[in-house]
Parts: C-alpha cells; structure tokens; sequence
C-alpha cells in the first residue's frame, strides 16, 4: 500500500523539510497533489517535485477522494482550522505547531477529529529525536530503580541561535501576496489586543518546549504554572513551573550564535541527566545526552550514545505519521495532548500580563 499524501502550503517548512521527507519516504507514500494559493509559486514548487495535481485552495483535497491523508503548515491561526477541514473531509490529517492559539481553538480541531474517526498528528518533532528518546528511557529507569534519589528539578534552556543549519536545499520564493488571515483571530478572550503580537512570538516557539518538557516526565495535565518574569516585550525570560510534581523553569530568550543553544537537564539527589539540541534543520544528528553519577563510589560522567543517533527527527516524525496510518499507532505528538500545551502556554502568560499590570479579562 502507497499512501496518497496531498500537502496544503508552499512556505518555508513545507519545502525545506516537509516536501522532501515525504518524497524521501516513497517506499510507503507519494506526494500526490499541493495546495497553494498563489498560482506562481504553486506552478514552481509543483514542477520542483513533480506533483502533478496542483490546487488552488484546500478545499479541493477535500474533494479529492483519492487523497488518504494531508501535511498542513501556514499561518499558525489558520493551519488547525485546515485541518479540522480536512478531518471532516475523511483524510488523516498531520498539522505543522501550534495547533492552534488559544485552547478553545484547539478544543474546536479536536473536537472535529473525534467526530471523524481519522487521527490528527501535531508536529512536535523533538518527540521523535533519538537522543530525546533515550533521555526519557533513562529518567524512566532512574526514577524506578530509586538509586539516584529522587527527581528534583527539570530545567528547560531556549535562547536559539542558528536553527536551519546552512541547509543548502533551494527555496522558491514568489512576490505574489500570501494568502489571506482573517482579522479577527482566534487569541483568548482575555488576552489585550496591545499583547497579540508578543503573545504569537512566545508560544509558536516555546510551545516545543513545554511540549517536550511535558512529555520526558510523562507529565499529561500534571501540571501547575507557579510564576513568570518575562522581559518588556513578552517573549525572553523565566517562567518557574511544577511538571509532574517536580520543580521546573523554562528559560526563553534569543541569542546571536552561530549554533541552537536548547538544552533541558533533570536533576536527582543523587546526579542529573542532560540533553543538548542540534540546530533543527542539521539533519541526521540526535540530540547529544550526558549524565553524571554523584553517589558515592559511582561518581563519574559521560554520553550515552542512542542506537539509532544518525537519524533526523522531522524525518522519524514523517515516518511515524505513516505508520500510524498504516498500522492504527496512536501519535506519539497526539492534538488531545498538545491541548495541554495550550493550556499551560495561556497560563504562563496570563501570568506575565497580570505581574507588568495589563488587565486581563476572565
């Protein structure tokens, strides 16, 4: 069986990871049509891949009954709602971060899914890095062994960098006019218009890492935000949290480095473990982990090597978008899931507009 995969948008991701990946994996899935509403650039990146159904809106997909499933990525307040077409529609659906950018939006696309039967894949890709893998089996081990003590602290560091990694794949650009965002977005009632745009900044970026943060203590709604010191402008600093039950700060900034400065660190009594992201578009490089051992008579530090460390994560992420067709595998970056995400993202900034004095509503 080749899955039959439409793709709805021609922008950045969709030709330097998206795109490729799927025609990288053609063995199991062809790319059998693109969606895009600026005729130039559909033309160009239809001829770049050799599509040969070419649409102009998403809603001929829809129609297309020969089409199993469909990559989305575009305006991060509009891609969700493409795909809750595209579930009604009878295709699984595999959906570029944020879901959307409020929880109520993304209670709307989920509730879209479960009234399909077809299963939505959010792309978180650090769930699907090798390296990340084997620092969630190791905690897991540790904390179940009791050897070294108990969990004490998570720490999440963000300040980016450099994140495409010089990829030299060619990106086609057009002066035709995007397409069209509706004025009135779906933010939460009660964040001020004046916050908007900071608001977007915040969680289109660190909605990865509380996803990931999330996910390495198999946290799911356990989660509390306690306080949060954001900069002026509402996107770098320190929001302090309790993630399944343990301490935790998530550390958001911006940095001009030639590399990605991500690392996230889980503290035990007695030694810690620690994993540092690869620059995200450097491709068929995990994340590194390292441990130290602190108890008396181990101490000692090192790397832990995953078995499969020469893989890409947007790629493994692909993959697993496939089997999850094929074989009825439930996402590992499921949107059920990623609500919570939403959740605690409103969260942290609710706090930070209450501590700078912006009024929010109920």
């Amino acid at each position: 069986m080749s899955i039959s995969i439409a793709y709805v948008g021609c922008g950045y991701m969709a030709q330097r990871v998206h795109l490729p990946n799927i025609c990288d994996l053609s063995d199991r899935c062809h790319l059998a049509a693109i969606a895009e509403t600026r005729p130039h650039l559909r033309e160009q990146v239809c001829n770049s891949f050799t599509v040969s159904k070419r649409y102009a809106h998403h809603s001929e997909i829809a129609e297309d009954d020969s089409i199993d499933a469909v990559a989305i990525s575009g305006h991060f307040a509009m891609q969700g709602e493409i795909a809750a077409d595209m579930l009604r529609a009878g295709k699984h659906v595999f959906v570029e971060k944020p879901l959307g950018i409020s929880a109520a939006q993304c209670e709307a696309i989920i509730a879209a899914e479960q009234a399909s039967r077809k299963t939505l894949m959010v792309g978180y890709m650090k769930r699907y890095d090798a390296g990340n893998h084997l620092l969630r089996k190791t905690l897991r081990d540790w904390r179940a062994s009791g050897d070294y003590g108990l969990p004490t602290f998570m720490r999440n560091h963000g300040f980016c960098g450099t994140w495409d990694a010089a990829v030299d794949r060619p990106f086609i650009t057009s002066e035709e006019a995007p397409p069209e965002i509706p004025t009135a977005l779906p933010f939460p009632s009660w964040l001020p218009e004046s916050h908007h745009g900071s608001y977007l900044d915040y969680i289109q970026q660190y909605t990865h890492n509380v996803n990931l943060m999330r996910w390495l203590l198999d946290a799911d709604d356990d989660w509390e935000v306690l306080h949060t010191h954001l900069d002026d402008h509402g996107c770098g600093g320190v929001a302090l949290l309790r993630i399944g039950g343990i301490r935790a700060s998530l550390e958001s900034g911006s940095l001009a480095y030639h590399a990605w400065d991500e690392h996230t660190q889980i503290y035990f009594e007695g030694g810690w473990l620690k994993t540092d992201a690869p620059p995200l578009l450097l491709r068929n490089v995990s994340a590194t982990v390292e441990y130290y051992d602190g108890r008396e008579g181990h101490r000692g530090s090192g790397s832990l090597i995953p078995d499969n460390s020469w893989t890409w994560s947007y790629r493994e992420e692909m993959r697993a978008f496939l089997d999850m067709i094929e074989h009825g595998t439930k996402p590992e970056s499921s949107a059920s899931d990623t609500l919570q995400d939403m959740r605690m993202l409103e969260a942290i900034y609710r706090d930070h507009c209450r501590r700078i004095g912006v009024e929010v509503t109920a």
